[in-house]
């Protein structure tokens, strides 16, 4: 199981560390959420997003936002789960969205990873969203967690941000949600 680095901990300054430390925040994440591979029935650790976006703060009031330079593509890709995550603290959400597109700008983040965020952000304040990526299971489909904010754009927004088409995109998670209103626990992916 990975090991949290201690919130005030002082904050790597090689990228190779820095990149460890965001993928050990990742397995983290991923393995609370999922197991991970423990076995079945095996009680799933306590969520620690709070701990994580803490520490992502930090890291990024020192160093700047992990650009794909620094850390890689997988180090970037830890860096956006956990803001994306921290559903709890919208103002660290739309804090790490501003530092994603600036780095974007320069080439060095992921265009669908800010889309994900930027969409998470408008769900979590209550606007229209750009992209449909943030949905919730009803009656067994999937539907957008809050309306779109152009829906005759959305697949041309998608396709700009490297993203599937919205039907093909809600047809993958078809299955979830119909496999959730069996098991009476709709709420989807968010």
């Amino acid at each position: 199981m990975p090991t949290a680095t201690p919130l005030d901990a002082p904050v790597p300054t090689d990228d190779e560390q820095l990149r460890d430390e965001l993928l050990d925040m990742l397995a983290a994440d991923q393995l609370e959420r999922t197991g991970g591979g423990l076995p079945p029935g095996t009680k799933l650790p306590p969520a620690r997003d709070y701990d994580r976006a803490q520490r992502l703060r930090r890291i990024v009031e020192v160093r700047g936002w992990p650009t794909h330079d620094q850390v890689g593509k997988q180090g970037g890709t830890a860096a956006w789960l956990v803001a994306q995550h921290a559903d709890f603290d919208v103002a660290f959400q739309q804090w790490a969205l501003a530092q994603m597109t600036v780095a974007l700008r320069a080439g060095q983040a992921d265009r669908t990873e800010v889309a994900y965020l930027a969409d998470r952000v408008a769900v979590n304040t209550g606007v229209p969203q750009v992209y449909g990526s943030q949905v919730r299971c009803r009656d067994g489909e999937p539907r957008p967690a809050t309306p779109l904010k152009r829906p005759d754009d959305v697949d041309s927004l998608r396709h700009r941000a490297g993203m599937d088409p919205l039907a093909t995109y809600y047809a993958e998670l078809a299955l979830m949600c119909s496999d959730e209103a069996a098991a009476g626990q709709e709420a989807g992916p968010g």
